[in-house]
């Protein structure tokens, strides 16, 4: 049961809530005890003063045959509340005047309740808790003098209204608190399953996703709020997966189709070559010949794949070293030069300086002959590929540019894909259009491994050019 998130916010709103109101309970009924033991002393204090006023008063305006009992029953009688006491005792702590409501006090239990500490009372602590009766009274004792004498009131006042109201407290706080907690436990589940259900719902939609599937999205009520943010979320992640899965499935696709025509030439080249009993040796060579064709372009595919899944898991660190751009730029051109010429084309290459460079040797000559082996094969006979190499502000620019056919603007943003070829438009003439697809790729990787980036700056019937960019590096010293 506690596995549900409902029912644990549930828990920790009541035990919260239960716990705020017993603190607040515990504090209103100190609150009021303490208020009242504070009115009670004062007024008790009053009726003391009060009292000793009306003796005194009393005294003077008597006779002289007056006595102090005479004075204090007087004051007694103009001072009669209700669960209120008074006691006169003189020097000898004799009772000589007393309220008709302690006529049932024995004087036993009066001495033993206002005496706690033998014949002395206390008169620095005037206030006491006593009993008398079955009842708790509050105590107050104030010394007089009268008639050369000394004398003591002591006023009682019953405990009883006060404990029937804190008990009533109580009992409210008893009633009040759990009826609270109930309810506010049913309201918070309520409001706990109605804030989830979004979540459940999303949960339900999400385990119903699959790979079959994957184009669904979750619904989004409230856009602006947490839930509504996680179900953009993760509908993003969704558009994600299905571009990544949809790229797989194309790049899949691709790569079957480009492996099944080689190995398709190859089992056909070899079960003509052993159909025969006996052959011209001739023509086993020229059936070795097209064998060894399609292995040579089969194991360039499959390089290719490798080199793109080691870079897309992330297990083809660089090797770093130091070497001048310029002159593997030159390098590369001198080494493809026979290649144009033998399509008839132009290839130059211009370069602007000393260029030094700190970045993987091998993999950006890889990326100068696929940019270069891609212009040559696109470029018609007696066609012209230039490459050029500078200092652009803070970066290095290659640049390759031919004068092909030129690649059409709507197809132009998915060059860089994989297994991608315009060879409709852009064609060797005389030969099967081309390669594998996934030169370009695997430069675009090269690039953005060193930090850099590649662009087609232009591409029209006049020719294409593609331009990468590398951040000026300072090699090690």
């Amino acid at each position: 049961m506690l596995s549900s998130v409902r029912i644990r916010l549930t828990l920790w709103y009541t035990v919260v809530l239960a716990c705020v109101l017993a603190a607040l309970a515990l504090a209103t009924y100190f609150i009021v005890r303490n208020n009242l033991r504070h009115r009670t002393d004062s007024a008790i204090a009053e009726l003391a003063d009060s009292f000793l006023t009306t003796v005194h008063a009393e005294l003077r305006g008597a006779a002289e045959s007056s006595s102090i009992g005479n004075a204090t029953q007087a004051a007694i009688s103009e001072h009669r509340f209700r669960d209120t006491v008074f006691l006169v005792f003189d020097g000898k702590h004799d009772l000589i005047a007393s309220s008709e409501s302690a006529s049932g006090f024995s004087p036993g239990s009066l001495n033993a309740a206002l005496q706690p500490s033998g014949d002395s009372r206390s008169v620095a602590a005037e206030f006491h808790i006593v009993r008398l009766g079955g009842l708790r009274y509050r105590s107050y004792a104030k010394q007089f003098s009268a008639l050369n004498g000394n004398y003591e009131l002591i006023v009682l006042q019953s405990l009883r209204p006060q404990k029937e109201l804190l008990e009533t407290l109580s009992g409210t706080f008893a009633l009040v608190i759990p009826l609270a907690v109930l309810l506010a436990s049913a309201g918070g589940y309520f409001l706990a399953r109605r804030s989830l259900s979004p979540v459940v719902a999303m949960s339900t939609q999400a385990g119903r996703i699959g790979a079959e599937n994957l184009h669904e999205r979750l619904a989004v009520k409230n856009a602006a709020d947490e839930l509504g943010h996680l179900a953009q979320s993760f509908n993003e992640l969704l558009d994600r997966l299905d571009r990544s899965f949809e790229q797989q499935r194309r790049f899949v696709a691709d790569a079957s189709h480009e492996l099944r025509t080689p190995v398709a030439i190859l089992y056909g080249e070899a079960d003509v070559a052993l159909s025969q009993q006996s052959r011209e040796p001739g023509e086993y060579r020229e059936s070795l010949g097209v064998l060894r064709a399609e292995a040579k372009r089969l194991k360039h595919i499959v390089g290719d794949l490798f080199t793109l899944a080691r870079a897309d898991a992330g297990q083809h660190p660089l090797m770093l070293a130091d070497f001048y751009l310029d002159e593997l730029v030159s390098e590369c051109a001198r080494n493809l030069r026979a290649l144009a010429s033998a399509r008839e084309i132009t290839l130059s290459c211009e370069t602007a300086g000393e260029l030094p460079m700190r970045a993987d040797e091998e993999l950006i000559r890889q990326l100068v002959v696929n940019l270069l082996d891609n212009a040559i094969k696109y470029t018609p006979r007696g066609g012209a590929v230039a490459i050029s190499c500078d200092r652009q502000d803070s970066q290095y620019r290659i640049s390759v540019r031919d004068t092909g056919q030129g690649i059409p603007v709507d197809l132009q943003p998915r060059i860089f894909d994989r297994f991608f070829r315009v060879d409709k438009v852009r064609s060797r003439a005389g030969t099967d259009g081309g390669g594998a697809g996934l030169g370009l790729a695997i430069s675009l990787w090269i690039v953005r491994a060193h930090g850099g980036r590649i662009e087609l700056t232009r591409s029209g019937p006049e020719g294409s050019t593609f331009t990468v960019f590398f951040p000026q590096q300072q090699p090690s010293r």
